[in-house]
């Protein structure tokens, strides 16, 4: 059903990761509408899959590292879709506001990066926009639970599987 051209240097390149599978199965339940990041998309997997499904989302995947960008563009026209991609610093040139933000964020960045980067989200989430991340609870599931809910003021655990956490905070309005 997708074809994904990866290349060294890029995350998991010999095939989807769990947390990544984990992550798609959750989300691919939800009703996904509007403007969608996929924040440190790696080689695509993410974007191409959510906007195949959702053809009337706007997604936007964007990655610190150039080659990843690179084959999420040609991964996104093999699969015969269109979406954006650019290199960005987490969210340094991101721009606009979003519905959801989905991110199989990089744990060994160490949490300092990681959580500034769930902050940047809710910034640039609309209220009522919801942030989707994955996280092993050894490398740190329940910790960035709290910073969710410190962020957001709500979190939940959407997902448990094999030791992977599928989080989901909300913006509230007003």
């Amino acid at each position: 059903m997708f074809t994904f051209t990866t290349d060294n240097g890029v995350f998991s390149k010999t095939g989807i990761d769990y947390g990544s599978q984990v992550l798609l199965k959750t989300v691919c339940q939800e009703d996904l509408q509007g403007a969608v990041l996929d924040m440190g998309c790696g080689y695509g997997t993410i974007g191409v899959v959510l906007k195949k499904l959702n053809p009337s989302c706007s997604v936007v995947s964007v990655d610190v590292n150039p080659r990843a960008v690179e084959l999420t563009e040609i991964n996104s026209q093999q699969n015969g879709l269109q979406l954006t991609a650019f290199v960005s610093d987490g969210f340094a040139s991101v721009q606009g506001k979003f519905d959801f933000v989905i991110t199989n964020p990089p744990i060994r960045a160490g949490k300092k990066v990681i959580y500034k980067m769930f902050e940047d989200a809710y910034a640039h989430l609309n209220e009522g926009g919801q942030i989707f991340a994955v996280i092993r609870k050894k490398q740190g599931a329940e910790s960035a639970f709290k910073k969710f809910e410190e962020i957001f003021s709500n979190c939940e655990v959407l997902s448990r599987d094999k030791g992977y956490w599928v989080l989901r905070s909300k913006k509230l309005t007003g």
